[in-house]
Order: structure tokens, then sequence, then C-alpha cells
């Protein structure tokens, strides 16, 4: 097989893993901060996408558009969700957070499902059938949008947390629970803000990744164990590492469907993670427990 169709096949993986890592991020935020590991990550996502398909039918609205206001929505249901329910089980044994992030996402699910139906949705955008020729590579339209937004995003996410006081603050809290509590944080405030810029990183995610694969209620649970590798490939708690992680994730996918069957794709992802935990347990960018 020419050079050239692994080069846009490559390049094509890169794009998506850089949502993939996006979406990843939120996780790893949310993890970071509020020291919660939030099992409906994925559903959460699925809502920013029914949302961008339902604008798209009734309106014509591009979900990149929309981008901004439906990830609005995602961190007002993120805060309420963390501010309302989440907090209470901030203490509780890790077990009780399991239980009600799994619920949650089942609820989800299943409230997604009664609303939209089992079928797969999708939007075509003017460009969807659009690409750019860069000498031997050809790179679809769809994917570049959603990767460069994908870009823009996450460095924003990255300028907040490094010269906001509010940014500041949260990473506070993150380090020090107690100390952030003594100096006068309101930490349970900060958590909730936290866990609403959480859900807004995969509320932009779905509007990306919208334009590439077709949403259906049941692609949740797969979209959360997704966010799950790539965040522990890359470092539990780690930003840089979300991102590295999806773009090293969304690569491998690309090429073993390439190079096999696209249905091989999950089982290199998970190798991947395998040979990760193996010899660096912490992930690529995490750090080893004291």
């Amino acid at each position: 097989m020419p050079v050239d169709v692994y080069l846009n096949v490559a390049v094509g993986g890169i794009l998506t893993g850089l949502v993939y890592g996006l979406m990843a991020l939120g996780l790893s935020v949310i993890f970071g901060v509020v020291r919660v590991v939030n099992f409906a990550h994925g559903e959460m996502m699925t809502i920013a996408m029914y949302i961008a398909v339902t604008l798209f039918s009734a309106f014509r609205l591009d979900p990149l558009v929309m981008l901004v206001p439906i990830a609005a929505v995602l961190f007002a249901f993120g805060y309420v969700l963390q501010a309302g329910l989440i907090n209470r089980f901030i203490t509780r044994p890790e077990h009780s957070q399991f239980l009600l992030l799994v619920a949650i996402a089942i609820i989800i699910t299943n409230a997604l499902l009664i609303l939209f139906g089992p079928d797969s949705q999708n939007v075509q955008a003017a460009y969807a059938y659009d690409s750019f020729q860069v000498g031997p590579l050809i790179v679809d339209a769809t994917k570049l949008y959603a990767g460069l937004t994908a870009v823009v995003v996450t460095t924003g996410l990255f300028a907040f947390f490094r010269f906001t006081r509010l940014g500041t603050a949260i990473r506070a809290c993150a380090d020090n629970y107690t100390g952030a509590m003594v100096v006068g944080l309101d930490v349970r405030r900060l958590y909730a803000l936290t866990f609403g810029i959480g859900a807004a990183c995969v509320g932009a995610a779905g509007c990306m990744l919208l334009l590439i694969f077709d949403v259906t209620p049941a692609v949740g649970p797969a979209y959360t164990l997704l966010a799950f590798v790539i965040v522990i490939t890359g470092g539990l708690g780690s930003m840089p590492g979300a991102l590295i992680g999806g773009v090293l994730i969304g690569l491998t996918e690309a090429l073993a469907g390439l190079v096999f069957t696209p249905s091989a794709k999950s089982m290199f992802a998970f190798a991947i993670l395998v040979l990760v935990l193996l010899f660096r347990p912490q992930g690529i960018m995490g750090k080893r427990a004291a």
C-alpha cells in the first residue's frame, strides 16, 4: 500500500485523537480536582450530541457554531449535578460514588432512548464532503475543523487554569483540600465549577465528534470507557496526559483500522493501555504516588 495512504490515515487519526483528548480532558479535570470518577462521562456527551442533532434538524445550525451554547448548557448541568447531588457523596466511600454515577449514567441513557429512540442520527454539514490537499496529503474538512477547534478549546482551558485567579483557586483545591478550606476558599462551590468545566469540555467534544460519528443512546458507555482508556494511558489527573493519550489512541485506532480491520480498532487501543500499565503504571504523563 502506498505510503501516502498511511500518512493520510495517520493525519485523520491525529485530528480525531485531538477531539478524543478534549473529551478525556473533562474526565481528567474532574478527577484531578474533585477526586470523583465520573462514570457518566460518555452519557453526558451524548446529551450534547443530541442537542446538536436537534438544533441542526430544526434550524440547520452547525454543531461547531453551536459549540459554545451547548457547552454552556452542559456546564450548567454539571454544576447543578455536582452542587445538588455529588457534593453530598464527596466524603462517602468510593463504592457509593461509583453507584451514584453509574445510576446517573443509566438514567441518562434510558431518558435519551425514550426521547430519541434507538436509531443512529447524524448531521450533514455543508462541508461534510470537502477536503484540503497539502502536497500528498488529503485532509478531511470535518476532521480538520473538529481537530483545530479542539486545540483552541484545550488551549483556552489550559490558559484558564494557569493564568486566572479562579483557575488558581481550583488548582489549590486539587493540591490541598484542607489548606484550601483553611485559607477560606469555598471548596464545594469550586468543586461544582470544576465539574461544570469538565462537563463543558465533554459537551464541546460531543459537538465535534458528531461531525465524524453517528450518535445513539447506546454509545454513551462506549465513550465513557474510551475516556478511561485515554486518561489512564496519559496519566489520571494529568491534563497534558489526556491530550497526549487522546492523540495516541486516535492514531492507533486509525492505523489499526487500515492495516487490519475497523473492528480491530478497540483491540489495539486496549493493547496500548495494557502496555502502559505494564511499563508505566502511572501513565505517560502521570506522577508516581509518594
